[in-house]
């Protein structure tokens, strides 16, 4: 089988397409033909050597795919072969199969696509897991969502709206925000050319949002935060603008503030019945036409380093997928 492998920390055009020797199953474990593959920003880093997880060289990069079922191992009773499943893994996802451990894998409602199902676990997982979970927003309340027309960004928008929350979505052009209005943004900061600070002062009456969520960090970080209403909760969700902020510790005193750290990796392993539940909402919300996943574009695997580029380079709204 076909794979693409990191075997030096680089940048995307390191990458290489492989021949592997096709997977097994081990014990507890499900192998996977993989459909669809979502490229999310981790993989960005993790190539690199700049993620929290470091995996051992080579390996083959990609966590979130829907696929068919090839082999399942012993111990495996949940999932058979031929069935459409969705799964998350540490690495292997940017190849033909896929191995993950069968508590990671998780059938496909009916009537699914490949692409989303590819495209929901790991960013919807975020925000749910951020915006649910974290800052228990509440309808009613107002929610900033900064780099919003990414992945993580457009799902925070749906999520804030299924809860009944009021959304802003800050991003840096508008063609971006066109797309989180289109996903459900009651409101809209163009962090490029406006003031930060006076446009979400206008936007919430001088009040501040309850909860801000942030996937970018660098320069926007301080000013959102300065801006963030009375007992407001700050989700710290990544860096995309690749600088860690440092906040003056006394604004978070001063507004009674949190700052907010969200690992959804670490949280999907420490609570899995949690985040089981967390899916399970999801997908009803999926079904219920309150949250649509957008992908806006396709790569073949020979393609995986441009798909990566892209991505480096805050070229993609929604979702982008890789088709083995």
């Amino acid at each position: 089988m076909k794979a693409v492998r990191c075997k030096a920390w680089g940048l995307p055009e390191t990458l290489v397409v492989e021949q592997l020797a096709p997977l097994t199953a081990g014990e507890g474990e499900v192998v996977i033909e993989v459909k669809a593959a979502a490229v999310n920003f981790p993989d960005v880093l993790i190539i690199q050597g700049k993620y929290q997880v470091k995996p051992a060289l080579p390996f083959t990069p990609g966590s979130e795919l829907a696929g068919v079922v090839a082999a399942v191992g012993d111990g495996v009773s949940h999932v058979k072969v031929g069935d459409r499943v969705i799964a998350f893994v540490a690495q292997g996802a940017f190849a033909e199969q896929a191995v993950a451990a069968a508590a990671a894998v998780m059938p496909m409602p009916p009537g699914m696509d490949f692409d989303i199902a590819a495209a929901i676990t790991l960013t919807y997982g975020t925000s749910h897991h951020a915006v649910v979970d974290r800052a228990g927003l509440k309808a009613g309340e107002t929610m900033l969502v900064l780099g919003a027309a990414g992945g993580v960004g457009l799902a925070a928008i749906e999520i804030g709206k299924a809860l009944g929350a009021t959304v802003i979505a800050a991003a840096s052009s508008e063609e971006k925000l066109a797309v989180c209005r289109a996903h459900g943004a009651d409101a809209t900061i163009n962090y490029s050319v406006d003031n930060l600070r006076e446009a979400i002062k206008a936007a919430t009456g001088g009040k501040g949002p309850d909860v801000i969520y942030d996937p970018v960090g660098g320069e926007y970080a301080e000013p959102a935060f300065r801006s963030i209403g009375w007992r407001g909760r700050y989700l710290v969700v990544g860096f995309a603008n690749g600088a860690i902020p440092a906040l003056p510790l006394n604004l978070t005193l001063l507004k009674g503030a949190s700052l907010v750290g969200v690992f959804w990796g670490e949280f999907a392993k420490r609570e899995p019945k949690a985040n089981l539940a967390a899916m399970r909402e999801l997908l009803g919300w999926l079904a219920q036409g309150k949250i649509r996943p957008l992908v806006s574009a396709r790569y073949a695997l020979a393609d995986t380093a441009q798909a990566l580029q892209d991505m480096a380079a805050r070229k993609v709204t929604g979702k982008i997928v890789i088709h083995p």
